[in-house]
Formats: structure tokens, C-alpha cells, sequence
């Protein structure tokens, strides 16, 4: 597939973290990838992320590329919290009552559940589950149930399978909620209107930018949207199926340096 020169279209670059910037198990980030962020910002171009995870669990080499290459604007939470340059420029916390309802919901059927903040990570119980699904991403949760009574929470993590998916979709308990699997063990609860690319369209008004100026690389089920209303959607070599299908573009897996020699291709960098 030709690809075409992007330099005059593309304004700012979004990139998912897990599979897309940073092999999760193994804990591996190109060092290509790095290189490509910084030649971006060079040549006047924002790099920036938009991710599912809270800022508060960016993994520690996340943390370390972002020092390295000066990144400053930031979609977590699946959209939920946006910041730039340590300001925020978008928050949207789900309701108390929706909280409760999902934990009376969970507890009554045995499913453990994790709160999220831009701050913490809170769990219901620390169970051989909850580690499968938490431990790989490197970063810090605790337990504390009512963790939602004193403190804004955007987003819940359930922990079930597959196979329980029918139960939680058929109780009602997930109305005005989006369910993105992430994990064999774990599903993303978050706002049904919200998602990683409104919160790009907050932070590219923002910036004065248009969506055709956006170009977005993901792998996974949550990126589908992004990937479709960026001006430009990637998906990695080693994304789901669905997600290929929906990006303009499919670049080499992640351990393929696919993120540089798309951004080469496209004469984002040179």
C-alpha cells in the first residue's frame, strides 16, 4: 500500500500506550519509537497520547519517554480526563448513584471492580484475577470500596470473563455505560458519550486544530473510534482484527518499529 505524504495535513500525533508505544509484557519500547517522537517535535509537530489508563499508572518507561521527548498534552481515562500542559481541559467523573449501582451489582454477583481517578487505582479485593489483569501494567492499586464516596471517580474496571458478559450486558446495570474488553479478565466501564477521540476533539479545539490535522495510532477495541475520525488512523501490525479493518492504514508490528516507518512513509520524519 502507498502511503501518502502527510506533512502538510497532520498538526499533532496521538498514540495509545499498551501494544501501541510499549509492549506490556514484555516491557519493551523501541528505541526507534523515541527517536520518532522527538524528530515529530522538531519538525512542529505535537506528539501526544490517549490512552484507557490513568495518568497516575503510566508505566515507568511511559513516564520516562514522556521526560525525554517533553509530551504535554494527554486523553486518559478513554477520554474522560484531559490535560495540557498541567492544566485540565476536560473532566467528566460518572455519578455517585451510577458507582453504587455497579458495586451493589458486582458484589451481588461475586465480580471484583477497580475505581479509577487521574490519582489512584482502588479495588474492590485483590484476587488471582485482579493481578492477571493489574500486575503487567506496572503500577499501583490498592483496596478501598467507598474510595467513590469522597472522591471523583471516572471510570470502573470489571473483572470478568467472557463468557460473563452476558449477565452483566443483560441486568441493565451498564445503561448510559460503554463496556470495552481490554484484558480476558477485565472490561473498561466508562461514559457511552465519551470516549478517547471526544477527547481529542476537546483538546485539538483547544489547539485550534481540526480533526483532518489528527493522526492516531492504536491496537486495540477502544481505539476503533479514534482510529476512525482521526484525519489519518494507523493501526499497529499486532492489533485486533477490527481495528485493522477500521484504521485508513496498518503499519508494522510494534516490535517492527512500526511506529517510525510509518512516520517516515508519511514524511512526518525524516
Amino acid at each position: 500500500m502507498t502511503i501518502p505524504n502527510y506533512r502538510e495535513q497532520i498538526k499533532i500525533v496521538f498514540f495509545d500506550i499498551d501494544e501501541t508505544l510499549l509492549v506490556k509484557d514484555k516491557d519493551y519500547l523501541p528505541e526507534t519509537t523515541v527517536s520518532a517522537i522527538q524528530k515529530l517535535k522538531a519538525n512542529g509537530i505535537i506528539p501526544a497520547i490517549a490512552t484507557g489508563r490513568t495518568p497516575s499508572n503510566f508505566p515507568p518507561k511511559i513516564k520516562q519517554l514522556i521526560q525525554q521527548t517533553q509530551m504535554d498534552l494527554f486523553v486518559t481515562m478513554n477520554g474522560q480526563y484531559v490535560s495540557y500542559q498541567g492544566t485540565t481541559l476536560e473532566r467528566n467523573p460518572l455519578s455517585k448513584q451510577k458507582i453504587q449501582q455497579l458495586a451493589n451489582f458486582f458484589t451481588q454477583h461475586q465480580i471484583e471492580y477497580a475505581q479509577i481517578s487521574p490519582t489512584d487505582t482502588c479495588v474492590s479485593a485483590i484476587t488471582d484475577k485482579v493481578r492477571s489483569a493489574l500486575d503487567p501494567l506496572k503500577g499501583y492499586y490498592y483496596v478501598n470500596k467507598d474510595y467513590f464516596k469522597q472522591h471523583d471517580v471516572f471510570q470502573i474496571l470489571a473483572f470478568y470473563d467472557q463468557p460473563e458478559d452476558e449477565l452483566v450486558n443483560r441486568s441493565g446495570v451498564l445503561k448510559g455505560l460503554q463496556a470495552v474488553r481490554w484484558h480476558e479478565h477485565s472490561v473498561d466501564l466508562f461514559d457511552e458519550h465519551i470516549s478517547k477521540a471526544s477527547g481529542i476533539a476537546t483538546a485539538i479545539q483547544h489547539l485550534g486544530f481540526t480533526m483532518q490535522n489528527v493522526m492516531a495510532f492504536g491496537d486495540g477495541l477502544n481505539d476503533i473510534e479514534m482510529l476512525t475520525m482521526a484525519g489519518v488512523g494507523v493501526a499497529m501490525g499486532n492489533a485486533h482484527q477490527q481495528v485493522k479493518v477500521a484504521a485508513d492504514h496498518v503499519t508494522l508490528h510494534i516490535e517492527e518499529e512500526g511506529i517510525y516507518s510509518f512516520l517516515k512513509a508519511a514524511r512526518l520524519i525524516d
